[in-house]
């Protein structure tokens, strides 16, 4: 649009507990109280009002406005912290005329802008724009916060005629975005304990308004797709391998995606647990080759609400740079895989020039990147078969660039589970490493494009999380294949399945999969790091240096294999001394602008978080940091 400066009326002025509140017309003529937007020009009579401001906490705002006309096909308020806010943002939809919507995990002492909106097919009128500003957090909103009740053992309601109880349990390689109606939508892996989650379709969802308490929605595709078998037999019949009637399938890691307004994809794993010789079941006798190809397919949907998903069909395939026929196996204990890139796992970008891509594998040879079609979401490059006789030639085929691999040489590695994300010039790359049930642990590397090279900071990818154990707990384990998101607002969350040790007692504890939300902050030198502590919207009162003086639990995150690594003392002192643990006789300085704590030379970032040990539960202070390979986590006693 081209913007035309215009002297700006101030409509209205009001203090709402002690906060400003003004009303300020658009920079520009198609973009205020009077413009339009779309194509096509103005067909209906739309009408919305300036929107009035109220209830404002620190985290918390009531908007409301009124939006008049026919042929209505949306409606609501979008906001943000830069100027003139649109649909193309964060926006909350509304479901009458007249709108009252609550916006909900904003940022302490933060101005934000508002308008309101009202949409046809055609066009868009927004409201002028409103700014307001979060109050600070107190301590008082400490002493009113009340820490989350909901279990970590929900093994006594894990069946499916409670799942209305499960909140976050039952999640298992999670995938989360935020809808244009203000929730969190959560999509995952088929799995839960017992295996309920069978009586309820695949791909299951729930969605939060806050990252705490969260609805369970069910599943979002019902049966199989007919693609996928038709796909098979086709791959197989070109390989001189038998038709595959009844395949044994299985329902991995969905990755889901807001595209545009009223636009969202997700993209799912379908793997078949058949032999690729016989076309038998991999439940019966091994039969001397690997087992069938892994399936990504695309689904759509334009409300997530709906728990309803339009399939789009098949996407991408395992493939092989052994070629056609190079699908034999000496025995079931040979790891020398077939494929090369394993079509699991999948993780969609939009680079900030608006390129969309595909980063996806795990365990053969690594992760791959490919370019994806804006407008199909299938691949850019139209695929070819599903082999060749060297990785060039997959590329050639379609296949994708390889983008990182944990050991240069290997068919068979211990990593899975890209996640990619970009924050400020830079593509993250968080990974899984190791075995599920136990050792599981969660990498990161980075790149300045999109396809590589991603570069660790030391020999090895850092640690981010890995098993651990504070004081006065069982511990956690399995803590990886992570979700990483961002609210609108610029604050950051991770968001993975966690286990209970085999120690924990009772009935296959190890099978719990509980979901953790996490807060990731971001370093001075732009790496981020994870919080140890599941979020809990705990106030974010300003911290002090007389509170992190005290009495700490610390855990060094340096890696051990299928080791929880376990909490020790850590004292610092009020002179800015360490008087016990590991950093005795080192130094520390606490930064409260930037809630950064530098201790014995590591910058850790700080947080109040919730105590989830603690009988009963409460507020305390954590910290996280990065020395290299590793991270270092700390919780105040």
């Amino acid at each position: 649009m081209n913007k035309k400066n215009k002297m700006k009326v101030l409509l209205s002025c009001l203090l709402t507990t002690g906060l400003m509140l003004t009303a300020c017309g658009g920079d520009d003529a198609n973009d205020n109280g009077g413009g339009t937007s779309g194509g096509g020009g103005a067909t209906t009579a739309l009408n919305v009002t300036t929107p009035v401001v109220s209830a404002i906490t620190a985290n918390t705002a009531v908007v409301s406005a009124t939006a008049t006309g026919s042929a209505i096909t949306s409606r609501g308020v979008c906001y943000g912290t830069a100027a003139n806010p649109d649909i193309n943002g964060t926006k909350q939809t509304a479901t009458s005329s007249n709108m009252t919507v609550t916006l909900a995990g904003l940022k302490a002492q933060t101005t934000y802008h508002v308008r309101a909106y009202v949409q046809t097919s055609s066009e868009v009128k927004y409201s002028e724009d409103v700014t307001f500003t979060t109050a600070a957090e107190t301590s008082s909103s400490l002493d009113t916060w009340k820490a989350p009740t909901y279990v970590d053992d929900y093994r006594s309601m894990s069946a499916w005629s409670q799942r209305a109880q499960w909140n976050l349990a039952n999640v298992h390689d999670p995938t989360v975005m935020k809808a244009d109606d203000g929730y969190y939508y959560m999509y995952q892996t088929d799995a839960s304990y017992g295996n309920e989650h069978a009586k309820g379709g695949h791909f299951h969802a729930r969605r939060s308004i806050d990252l705490v308490n969260w609805e369970y929605l069910g599943g979002t595709m019902t049966s199989t797709p007919s693609w996928v078998l038709t796909k098979m037999n086709e791959i197989r019949a070109k390989q001189g391998l038998p038709n595959v009637t009844n395949p044994q399938y299985g329902y991995w890691a969905p990755c889901a995606r807001k595209v545009k307004n009223g636009l969202y994809r997700m993209y799912y794993c379908v793997v078949v647990d058949n032999y690729l010789k016989s076309g038998k079941p991999t439940s019966e006798a091994f039969d001397g080759s690997w087992t069938e190809r892994a399936y990504i397919g695309l689904m759509e949907t334009s409300d997530p609400a709906t728990n309803k998903w339009e399939d789009k069909g098949y996407v991408i395939c395992s493939s092989s740079d052994k070629g056609k026929d190079g699908w034999s196996r000496p025995a079931a204990d040979n790891w020398e895989g077939y494929f090369y890139f394993n079509a699991i796992d999948p993780t969609f970008v939009i680079t900030p020039n608006g390129e969309h891509w595909l980063i996806y594998g795990s365990w053969h040879s690594g992760f791959a990147a490919v370019q994806l079609n804006p407008e199909t979401g299938k691949t850019m490059k139209e695929l070819g078969d599903p082999w060749a006789t060297s990785p060039q030639g997959l590329a050639d085929n379609g296949y994708g660039k390889r983008i990182w691999t944990r050991t240069n040489g290997s068919r068979w590695q211990g990593s899975e589970a890209p996640e990619v994300v970009y924050h400020d010039g830079y593509y993250y790359l968080f990974m899984a490493y190791d075995g599920l049930l136990v050792p599981y642990n969660t990498r990161i590397a980075r790149s300045a494009t999109i396809d590589g090279t991603y570069q660790s900071m030391g020999n090895d990818a850092t640690v981010l999380t890995h098993p651990y154990k504070f004081s006065g707990s069982q511990g956690w384990v399995g803590i990886s294949h992570c979700a990483v998101f961002e609210d609108g607002s610029g604050n950051w969350y991770y968001a993975s399945q966690q286990r209970f040790p085999t120690t924990a007692g009772g009935n296959a504890p190890n099978a719990v999969m509980l979901g953790g939300v996490r807060s990731i902050k971001w370093l001075s030198n732009g790496w981020p790091v994870v919080m140890p502590e599941r979020y809990a919207a705990v106030p974010d009162v300003a911290i002090t240096a007389d509170e992190i003086a005290g009495t700490w639990e610390h855990i060094d995150l340096g890696y051990q294999y299928g080791v929880m690594k376990e909490s020790s003392t850590m004292t610092f002192a009020a002179d800015g001394s360490i008087t016990d643990g590991i950093w005795k006789g080192g130094k520390w300085s606490f930064n409260a602008g930037t809630n950064t704590l530098t201790a014995n030379g590591v910058e850790l970032k700080v947080q109040r978080e919730c105590d989830w040990e603690a009988n009963p539960r409460k507020h305390t202070i954590v910290y996280a940091g990065i020395n290299g390979e590793k991270s270092y986590w700390g919780k105040k006693k």
